[in-house]
């Protein structure tokens, strides 16, 4: 069977299409970071939250001004010395000190302090100078001497901290694309919303074609009553936005009365499924959006059975006295396969840009990181001129959609036979 794929006309128009292969790869990139985070724990809702820096750092391997570095390294040295208080009271203690994910080097406590009167011994040289970025940003001597104390209390600073090669690496990625205001990895966060809008434009594109493919062939190929009701359903659906009906469910789901209702009929099997309260999930967006999104393609199939049912081989399969279930599924079926496809595929595209959309107005994710919060919580910082955050979040929504819009069209032009 796979030999037979490899060799068929749509393959071949496939393989041809250069753009198509790239974007194919992009997505399986994608698709396989959407996997490792939610069956390896590449990324978790923790590391989301966790702070790896005092403050808002940049990204980029950009430094930021010294003002706020010496701020940033003050917070540390003063953890530091909090850690070293707290080790001088409870000297039998084995726990490991860490803070912010690295581990403080195993020295003796005298040594520490020496290096703390040091380090402040430096830092407060710099302190005295005012107006200390403009100095920097005009050059000169007096910004060179700046530099070079600046650089010799980073090097005091960073000499409290151990770590493995591994443990640097990741460190190095945590803050390659700079912090927010809590001082949280943009990267991670960037990295765990690709399992968020995979889940919701992978789940809606599936509820939302099948729902609509079944409800399409059945009005099409049965006419009468259940066309006027398939028809009236959509009709109805249609005049609803899923907005509205987000903040519907959003109230349904609001307490935990759902959830104690399903957990009790599940013996608690419910919430390990889903791994928090409803209200904490996706599964609220992706009922909203597949009670809604199913009605274009429903509309779709429908039109086009209607067509296929007037065909010459299905009506040939009905004289034989094929049932109906065989007919729709055997034959008609088959012949809608490219259309489920390229719909899928505009679906997947349309429910991720919708969650951003709802999830920046602060009805989508409610917990975890998505590309829609990040955007959200960058506002600020926009108006600051620190653009790591809605940056990161647009290039990793960017890549994903533009590939997705690339494949789709190419979809059509190989699989839809009319299409020109």
């Amino acid at each position: 069977m796979m030999q037979r794929l490899l060799n068929s006309r749509s393959f071949r128009k496939y393989w041809k299409h250069k753009p198509a292969v790239v974007s194919s790869i992009i997505i399986a990139g994608y698709v396989i970071v959407s996997l490792a985070i939610v069956f390896g724990d590449l990324v978790t809702i923790e590391n989301c939250e966790q702070r790896v820096a005092p403050k808002e750092l940049p990204g980029f391997g950009l430094l930021p001004v010294v003002s706020e570095e010496l701020n940033a390294q003050e917070e540390y040295v003063n953890e530091i010395d909090r850690l070293l208080q707290k080790q001088r009271k409870n000297p039998d203690t084995e726990e490991k000190c860490r803070y912010m994910g690295l581990e403080v080097v195993d020295r003796p406590p005298e040594q520490l302090e020496k290096e703390i009167e040091e380090y402040f011994a430096v830092a407060d040289q710099l302190y005295q100078i005012d107006d200390i970025d403009d100095i920097v940003a005009e050059g000169g001597s007096e910004a060179q001497d700046i530099l070079s104390k600046l650089t010799k209390a980073r090097e005091i600073q960073r000499g409290f901290y151990t770590a493995e090669s591994q443990d640097a690496l990741a460190r190095k990625l945590q803050l390659s694309l700079g912090t927010d205001r809590q001082g949280r990895s943009i990267f991670l966060r960037a990295v765990y919303s690709i399992k968020v809008a995979i889940t919701v434009g992978f789940v809606t594109g599936i509820l939302a074609v099948g729902i609509g493919t079944i409800l399409g062939l059945i009005a099409g190929y049965s006419g009468g009553w259940a066309d006027a009701l398939v028809t009236w359903l959509y009709s109805t659906f249609a005049s609803i936005p899923n907005i509205v009906l987000l903040m519907v469910l959003a109230w349904v789901f609001q307490g935990g009365e759902v959830d104690k209702w399903l957990n009790d009929l599940t013996n608690n099997y419910f919430e390990k499924l889903i791994g928090g309260a409803l209200e904490e999930t996706l599964i609220p967006v992706i009922i909203a959006f597949s009670a809604t999104y199913w009605i274009g393609p429903c509309r779709i199939i429908r039109g086009e059975t209607l067509k296929l049912r007037e065909s010459e081989y299905v009506q040939a399969a009905r004289v034989m006295g094929f049932s109906r279930f065989r007919v729709l599924f055997r034959h008609i079926l088959p012949n809608l396969s490219h259309l489920m496809l390229i719909n899928f595929s505009l679906l997947f595209i349309g429910a991720i840009k919708s969650e951003v959309i709802l999830s920046f107005l602060g009805l989508g994710v409610q917990r975890g990181a998505s590309w829609g919060k990040m955007i959200d919580a960058s506002k600020s910082d926009v108006a600051n001129g620190m653009f790591w955050q809605i940056g990161a979040a647009t290039a990793f929504m960017f890549g994903l959609v533009l590939a997705f819009n690339i494949l789709s069209d190419a979809l059509q032009d190989i699989l839809d036979p009319k299409h020109v």
